[in-house]
């Protein structure tokens, strides 16, 4: 697998070529309608929000390339540049039996991963969102979280690895398969598990108080044929002044969750549109097929994963010279978003032609106009830029462009 090594290098610098390349068009495009509002946003947005907006994407697109810059150079440093050969060496002194050994370079690894992404997390939060006044997370608040996090990882992810290495070691040739379904089975506990007992540690979630918008939501959630455990209004304010909303868990235990941010700046029918769209996914079936091509995936990469296990020269390519379970998770899980990267324009064009149904669907079971409206307001608040590069859109938006959208939603509008 000699030919392994420069796909792998040339995969890792075209990609973030690409990044840059992109990056620098949307910078562009941002910059030169920096002092223009949109004609269809004129009456909803005013110079001064739009300038911000220009200025926000900016300074996330600057910090942005420096950290696609970082990643590439992790990413190559810890492969074909030896990084992971020496951790994995320095253990074996320890004569760890696997999959202990597995479990603690694997571990070291993770964690020279996340101390060379710290300081630009720190960055995002206490510099960019500080400057344009949307964080509110306390440096307390933020190494808790930090701590929880870790914790969590350890409880949970921990246990998995372990698992999975385990597999890997005694399962013989179809361990992949094997391990296929635990991964199945912890994503549906998981998912079941996240809203009653995970998100609580991080978050306060409350009943919505609202009983005017509550029987609102209600009214909606039965014309949709949609069972919910409840509507929960969750503490977001407390990190950030970013707006949004989502459905959570699985099956009858599915609950309706808004940022409290969201519910100060929308009205009452702006709120129910925006939920009507978020219902369109599920009744529209996108979660389902989101969910499929999940599962789907999963098995194809760990078959992959199975083969180039058993294969020496993928071990020697990426910079290893002694072949192991955690050596294959680890190298396989560095070079795999290299690859992947290409075909992200293809999974955005999916997710934006769910969008597009999911308005339509929101168009027909609450009000077009108001959803237009909320949009506007939710462009706004959180700063989004409203002149992005077509290119840049097609590469990464997993959202249709905010004109478009809203464009189309007016057009469905009756004529006065």
């Amino acid at each position: 697998m000699e030919w392994l090594t420069p796909l792998f290098v040339f995969a890792v610098l075209s990609g973030l070529a690409v990044e840059l390349w992109l990056a620098q068009r949307q910078a562009a495009a941002v910059a030169r309608h920096r002092g223009m509002v949109p004609e269809a946003f004129a009456a909803s947005i005013s110079a001064e929000e739009h300038a911000k907006a220009a200025d926000y994407t900016l300074a996330k697109l600057r910090i942005g390339r420096i950290g696609s810059a970082v990643d590439a150079t992790l990413a190559l440093a810890l492969t074909v540049g030896g990084a992971l050969a020496a951790i994995d060496a320095l253990w074996r002194r320890s004569h760890l039996a696997e999959p202990w050994l597995g479990l603690a370079v694997i571990a070291s690894a993770v964690l020279l991963i996340r101390l060379v992404s710290l300081p630009l997390s720190l960055w995002r939060t206490f510099g960019l969102e500080a400057r344009f006044g949307f964080n509110r997370t306390t440096i307390t608040l933020y190494l808790t979280d930090l701590g929880k996090s870790l914790a969590l990882a350890v409880v949970l992810g921990g246990p998995l690895l372990l698992a999975t290495l385990y597999l890997m070691e005694r399962a013989g040739r179809w361990w992949w398969l094997a391990a296929w379904c635990l991964w199945l089975i912890v994503m549906f506990v998981m998912a079941w598990a996240w809203p009653a007992f995970i998100a609580p540690l991080f978050n306060r979630f409350s009943p919505l108080a609202d009983q005017a918008l509550k029987s609102r939501i209600e009214a909606l959630l039965e014309r949709c044929g949609f069972a919910s455990r409840g509507v929960f209004v969750v503490d977001s304010s407390r990190r950030s002044s970013h707006g949004n909303a989502y459905f959570t868990g699985i099956g009858r235990h599915k609950r309706i969750v808004f940022f409290d941010t969201l519910l100060e700046t929308l009205g009452h029918g702006e709120v129910e549109a925006v939920l009507a769209h978020e219902l369109g996914h599920f009744r529209l079936k996108h979660v389902r097929k989101r969910l499929l091509v999940s599962v789907a995936g999963a098995f194809a990469a760990l078959a992959l994963l199975g083969w180039l296990a058993g294969q020496a020269g993928f071990y020697h390519a990426l910079g290893v010279p002694t072949p192991s379970s955690h050596a294959a998770l680890l190298l396989f899980m560095l070079a795999v978003p290299a690859f992947a990267f290409f075909i992200t324009p293809i999974g955005s064009l999916w997710s934006r032609r769910h969008e597009f149904a999911a308005d339509a669907f929101a168009s027909r079971h609450a009000s077009a106009a108001e959803l237009a409206t909320a949009l506007v307001k939710l462009h706004r608040d959180n700063a989004s830029t409203l002149t992005p590069d077509p290119l840049y859109v097609a590469f990464y938006y997993s959202h249709p462009p905010p004109l478009v959208r809203i464009t189309r939603l007016r057009d469905q509008l009756p004529a006065p």
